[in-house]
């Protein structure tokens, strides 16, 4: 009788332990940034520490930084797939995929990081429109993201002294609405991912880029950028990190509690921290010998007539395709509003 009951109290244990061995996870998260990038230090380490620690160690990481585990342009498919179970996915690169997302990289629409930041996060995250037409159909569900502050122009050698300048130049875009923008202002869009452009500004393949300026610095550009633009808004990007929506319903309901509450802090957090350097940024750009040019008089005329129509022809080609246009460009200014 004392052997059944020892053996039945091992039996239990030994379940009790299979269960919370089970429950561990190490998770690989990819991406494309390179070793040392504002948005890792401020968000991905954070994000992945934070979980980590308030699951008690149930949910570890594995970081595969700068393209260890797959070109930028394919980290969506690779997370789709399991490959990585988190990746770094900008939807620009992806924007036959996911065009619904390019409301918040449209020129003009806002003046700082975190007023996009939130407003898109609302519109990606529960039922959100963006949650419900352009990350569930991709199987894929937000973990936390990134609006960056207003893209300027860059150029490496041609001088920009007005907005004639943009004529004819050779402008690195990251794709989506940002190539329709440089197209308006007579420009020639050369979609590329960030990490190929200090070989393609050093060989001039590009003759610039619209960037943010702290990406500026993070990708090593500003020792070969000789002019750029102060307070416009040319556009910018999205940057997300996200998990397929099979591996995400594998983990503990706990561990999923954590991380939602984890990746609206960790949005936050970058996007506060990233506003909060852009003034040291351009100071730092321009001790490196880059001219600013502030567009002014007619030039803002043209800027703002240019950017309104490429918000509203980019609005009607969706609706023209099914797709909610129109409805989501209201939604995200609406948000900016809020």
């Amino acid at each position: 009788m004392k052997i059944r009951t020892l053996m039945a109290v091992a039996f239990t244990a030994g379940l009790a332990y299979a269960g919370q061995a089970a429950a561990d996870v190490t998770l690989r998260v990819a991406d494309s940034l390179p070793v040392g990038h504002f948005f890792s230090n401020y968000a991905t380490k954070y994000w992945m520490e934070e979980i980590t620690k308030r699951t008690k160690g149930e949910v570890k990481f594995q970081y595969y930084p700068a393209e260890q585990l797959g070109k930028a342009k394919d980290l969506l498919a690779l997370t789709q797939s399991g490959v990585a179970d988190v990746g770094y996915v900008v939807p620009s690169y992806a924007s036959d995929k996911m065009p619904l997302t390019a409301v918040a990289e449209l020129p003009g629409s806002f003046s700082d990081s975190c007023s996009a930041t939130m407003a898109y996060e609302k519109l990606a995250r529960d039922d959100g429109i963006l949650a419900q037409k352009e990350f569930k159909p991709n199987g894929v569900r937000l973990m936390f993201t990134l609006v960056l502050p207003p893209y300027q122009v860059f150029s490496g050698k041609k001088p920009i002294e007005n907005i004639k300048s943009l004529e004819g130049l050779k402008l690195r875009t990251s794709g989506g609405a940002m190539e329709a923008t440089v197209r308006s202002f007579g420009a020639v869009s050369v979609r590329m991912a960030a990490p190929e452009l200090y070989e393609s500004l050093s060989r001039g393949t590009v003759d610039g880029m619209l960037f943010p300026y702290a990406s500026l610095l993070s990708y090593d550009l500003a020792g070969i950028t000789g002019y750029g633009t102060v307070g416009e808004n040319f556009g910018s990007a999205v940057l997300t990190y996200v998990m397929s929506e099979s591996r995400w319903n594998k983990l503990s309901p706990e561990a999923r509690k954590i991380m939602d509450e984890v990746g609206r802090e960790t949005s936050k957090r970058a996007c506060s921290m990233t506003d909060k350097d852009t003034k040291t940024d351009i100071e730092k750009i321009k001790a490196k010998g880059v001219q600013f040019v502030h567009f002014e008089g007619g030039d803002r005329d043209v800027i703002k007539k240019k950017t309104t129509d490429v918000s509203k022809a980019w609005a009607e080609a969706l609706d023209a395709r099914g797709k909610p246009g129109s409805e989501l460009l209201a939604a995200f200014h609406k948000a900016l509003e809020q």
